[in-house]
């Protein structure tokens, strides 16, 4: 069951607020796609998989790194080592059920960020789980999106 109302118009604006001051912050519009991509794949959330797929493209991004995201760990190449942080710490953040996002990610992370943008890319990565979660509950299927 489709359920039409995505959420209220007050917490809406809110979540777009904070979606795009954390983009804005991190600075890089690709690298804010491949986390919210990745988050979204994990979360399996269709709705928001096809507006950032969009969104990747629109910036110019790779089929290759598109299609391989999945599979980042395994391609060695094909992402620098501070995207290959930020979606450690993706993946660590939107997946909590072994309890703390690990010392040894966050550390790596900081490493390849400054602490703005570290700050900014946590915030990026809780707002696009914020969303997935909103999405998949109200069962909003892909298609919609239009940039």
């Amino acid at each position: 069951m489709i359920r039409t109302r995505l959420l209220d118009r007050e917490v809406g604006q809110a979540m777009s607020a904070l979606s795009a001051a954390a983009k804005r912050g991190l600075g890089d519009p690709v690298l804010a796609e491949l986390v919210m991509i990745r988050a979204s794949q994990l979360n399996h959330c269709a709705f928001c998989l096809d507006m950032h797929l969009k969104a990747a493209r629109r910036n110019e991004e790779s089929e290759d790194r598109i299609q391989l995201l999945d599979a980042w760990q395994e391609t060695q190449d094909l992402y620098s080592e501070r995207e290959r942080a930020a979606l450690a710490l993706t993946e660590a953040v939107t997946v909590l059920t072994e309890g703390f996002v690990p010392d040894a990610v966050y550390e790596n992370a900081a490493k390849h960020f400054e602490e703005a943008e570290l700050a900014h890319l946590v915030a990026l990565i809780a707002a696009i789980n914020g969303w997935n979660r909103i999405m998949v509950s109200r069962r909003i299927p892909p298609g919609g999106y239009r940039p």
